[in-house]
């Protein structure tokens, strides 16, 4: 739990920094979110080795590997000095991040018996949602009083305790020799990057009007298409064709990618907009956010009390309705408004994020064999995270987009007969006062514009919520099963 609240921590407190990041690295409003997008493609890339690095070399070696590998990389991070740098480092910390997570799940699973799953992993979950509680919190505060590098260098206490607990506490699994699919490996590998750099790119290269995009999404699909026959035809690849066949596994894999782009996409967009539109300080901006991973965390907890009780489709299904909602909510924002819906609408959203997660992972892994936990896991992972870079490549070129063609159509309305400081020979006659009145005319237009581009976006999150919502009918309910409970796993709740 502590090593993925790390994790979490460093995604949620890099977001409040990232106007800060932007001026100090030279970077642009539409290439500074590649600090975000490197790290989580790195660590979705990485992830799927997690099965098979487990099995050669025992999963407690991975992980405190994994742990001190991403407090080094996190050190490196603070000590960027250009945009390319931090890139690079982000990407070394998102693959050794990688690991944390599904490791921390198997060793939660293997843990605890079946009928305890739910109950565990909702108590896991409100460990790790204390992250994005903490997170905006401790880097404005950070930003704030110190710089934006300590947002990084925060990571060295946090990842001490870490490795001093799995050092003390976590067993040595058996290690298993098994090949590994690297043909699988690298065409999706190759697949993942090749899309992502398209994303990134499209934006400022005019998409496909650019060669450059073109031969990255050909080569995107073509990869693709060469990791799904090798998958299928290999059977027991790097995605083991067994976990496609369980249906819930299958299903939960598209739900996880869907809301990993609502999370991550939401948290890019937010600091941005409170910091750029609204004028909130960094510090303000992290305790206006903060309250909705408390939500997650309320949403959490509850579930950890009545998940074993109630139909998990059910308590997804509310999860999915708050989360629509709160996009809905978001639509409605203005520039006119005070911090109030800002927070509701997260606090909102972070309650249906609670309720979706907790039944959506009892749910995924219900019907699994436990011998084909770790490599889920890895995959539900991966999936997650690559779901948030996609997301936020997606909203931040759809956000530039709608900007441009809200600012046209706003300033086509502004003409001498609706604005007389529009006519030309008014403003030459006013002198240096009419270019001061022009510029702030036009900064009133670029802000509307960019206000109308945060409600596009969030009104489509909020359509991509209801589209996924007839998934549901593909998953049936976890059968019933009355297993006894060791007496060591006993103990373990009990404390």
């Amino acid at each position: 739990m502590l090593a993925t609240f790390m994790q979490v921590l460093d995604s949620t407190i890099a977001n409040v920094a990232l106007p800060h990041m932007q001026a100090s690295l030279g970077a642009a409003a539409d290439t500074i979110t590649w600090v975000l997008t490197s790290y989580i493609a790195a660590s979705a890339i990485a992830t799927p080795l997690t099965g098979w690095l487990a099995d050669k070399f025992g999963r407690r070696k991975l992980f405190i590997a994994a742990i001190s590998g991403f407090v080094i990389t996190s050190m490196m991070c603070g000590t960027a000095q250009s945009l390319n740098q931090m890139v690079a480092f982000r990407m070394m910390q998102g693959a050794s991040g990688a690991f944390l997570v599904p490791l921390g799940q198997a060793f939660l699973l293997d843990a605890y018996p079946r009928s305890l799953h739910g109950k565990a992993m909702a108590w896991w979950g409100v460990g790790v949602m204390v992250g994005p509680v903490m997170g905006p919190l401790l880097g404005g505060w950070l930003t704030d009083n110190f710089e934006w590098r300590w947002v990084f260098y925060v990571n060295l206490p946090v990842g001490g305790l870490t490795l001093l607990g799995a050092l003390a506490f976590l067993r040595e699994t058996p290690v298993a020799h098994r090949r590994f699919d690297m043909f699988g490996f690298v065409s999706l590998s190759i697949a993942l990057l090749a899309f992502q750099v398209m994303l990134d790119r499209g934006q400022q290269i005019d998409w496909f009007e650019s060669w450059e995009v073109r031969i990255e999404a050909i080569l995107a699909a073509a990869a693709f298409w060469v990791f799904g026959v090798h998958t299928y035809a290999k059977g027991d690849g790097i995605l083991n064709m067994a976990l496609i066949r369980d249906r819930n596994c299958a299903t939960g894999f598209v739900f996880i990618f869907i809301v990993g782009m609502m999370m991550v996409a939401t948290t890019a967009l937010l600091p941005p907009m409170l910091q750029g539109l609204f004028g909130y300080p960094v510090l303000t901006t992290g305790m206006v956010l903060a309250p909705r991973g408390l939500g997650t965390m309320i949403g959490m907890m509850l579930m950890g009390q009545i998940v074993g009780k109630v139909d998990p489709r059910f308590l997804l299904l509310c999860g999915l309705t708050m989360t629509g909602t709160s996009m809905f909510w978001m639509s409605q924002f203005s520039p006119q408004m005070d911090m109030q819906p800002v927070i509701f609408s997260g606090l909102l959203q972070g309650f249906g994020l609670g309720f979706m997660f907790v039944p959506l992972n009892t749910i995924a892994f219900a019907t699994l064999p436990p011998a084909f936990r770790t490599d889920a896991a890895s995959f539900y992972s991966l999936l997650r995270n690559i779901g948030g870079s996609i997301g936020v490549s997606i909203v931040i070129g759809t956000l530039a987009r709608q900007v441009q063609v809200a600012h046209a159509d706003i300033g086509s309305a502004l003409t001498p007969m609706t604005v007389p400081f529009a006519e030309g020979n008014m403003t030459q006659a006013l002198g240096p006062g009419g270019d001061t009145v022009m510029s702030a005319l036009n900064a009133a237009v670029t802000a509307q514009a960019a206000m109308v581009g945060y409600i596009d976006v969030f009104r489509m999150l909020m359509w991509l919520t209801v589209a996924v919502l007839p998934l549901m009918l593909f998953l049936r309910p976890p059968a019933r099963q009355a297993q006894p409970i060791d007496d060591e796993a006993a103990h373990m709740v009990m404390d």
